[in-house]
């Protein structure tokens, strides 16, 4: 199984999120594109969050040094992202891929994160609870639909919202995964204890 992990914006936890996923599978993990903070990357939190053994961290195919878009970190760092160059690791594992951003982050001026999701894909989207979030996440999800793409599962991120949540999920849809509240930290244990939590959810993906 592929999963792709999205986000209904940036900061929604969608690492963390990738993090629990891949603990629950004992998944490899790639993150094709990362934009700043090379020396403490996403790749970086979610090896240091992992307890399993069998999991492997996959190198980014992009690793740009300026913290932005990635059209605007590949520009200052003089590069230009082609698709063609983002190649998805081989492996007989469960791969967890995790975007940069939303789906319509731009990549360069034809391309977007959307872009990334190959067909054989389960997209998971990640929807932090704020003010506007169910706008947010009812956009991501059409914006995904329209393009086709099947929507496997959400996790929410934040403590209970029921409002929110029962709306989203009868408004779409889509199967609920599980939610992440709002810990005071995560490291390995509380990461475990959740991938505990998600395991049977993530499992029943239809193949």
């Amino acid at each position: 199984m592929k999963l792709f992990v999205t986000g209904i914006s940036t900061d929604v936890g969608k690492t963390i999120a990738a993090a629990i996923i891949t603990e629950a599978l004992e998944a490899d993990y790639w993150k094709p594109i990362q934009a700043g903070d090379l020396a403490n990357s996403d790749s970086h939190t979610v090896r240091s969050l992992l307890s399993n053994t069998k999991s492997t961290i996959h190198a980014n195919s992009y690793a740009l040094h300026t913290p932005a878009s990635p059209h605007l970190a590949a520009e200052r760092d003089g590069v230009a992202i082609d698709l063609k160059n983002i190649q998805e690791p081989k492996t007989q594992n469960h791969l967890v891929v995790e975007g940069a951003g939303g789906i319509f982050v731009p990549l360069n001026d034809h391309d977007t994160v959307a872009d990334l999701i190959h067909p054989d894909y389960k997209v998971i989207v990640v929807s932090r609870h704020y003010l506007g979030s169910i706008n947010h996440t009812l956009l991501t999800v059409a914006a995904l639909q329209n393009r086709g793409i099947e929507i496997s599962g959400i996790v929410f991120n934040g403590d209970e919202h029921v409002s929110t949540e029962t709306i989203i999920l009868n408004k779409t849809g889509i199967r609920y995964i599980g939610r992440i509240e709002n810990e005071p930290y995560f490291d390995r244990n509380v990461v475990r204890e959740y991938a505990d939590l998600f395991r049977e959810n993530l499992l029943a993906i239809p193949s």
